[in-house]
């Protein structure tokens, strides 16, 4: 069975390096699916989890954003952050989601903070989330 090599980098270094059947991600445009010999494309990332298939098993990495760039047998996920699962400690994202919470709460939707604790609180949900499925 043909693999893709996959990377996942971010400004401090590679987070994955290996191969892989198939990489699932979320874009702004919608759910992508790639699979050896896919057209080349670049695509914005939304905060969420990169799937990394390979034989039977799936790698779930926390990003928050970045760009996809598709060539076909090659994956290279450039984000300003990532974690794979097994890496997150579940205390320190829930205590981040909290942090979130109350910052939202005590701001006004119209505030600058307001709109950055809604992005802290997504990429906290997003970590516990990938981090659960370890």
């Amino acid at each position: 069975m043909k693999t893709l090599e996959v990377s996942v980098v971010t400004p401090d270094g590679p987070v994955f390096e290996g191969t892989a059947n198939m990489v699932s991600a979320k874009a702004k445009s919608g759910e992508l699916g790639v699979m050896p010999g896919h057209i080349p494309l670049v695509a914005p990332l939304t905060i969420s989890a990169v799937r990394v298939h390979q034989d039977g098993r799936t790698q779930y990495v926390a990003v928050s954003g970045g760009f996809i760039e598709v060539r076909p047998e090659k994956v290279t996920v450039l984000a300003q952050s990532a974690e794979l699962a097994s890496e997150i400690e579940m205390e320190r994202a829930q205590a981040a989601k909290e942090r979130a919470e109350r910052r939202l709460a005590a701001t006004s939707q119209n505030d600058i903070d307001h709109q950055r604790a809604e992005l802290a609180l997504r990429r906290a949900v997003n970590r516990i989330d990938v981090a659960s499925r370890r």
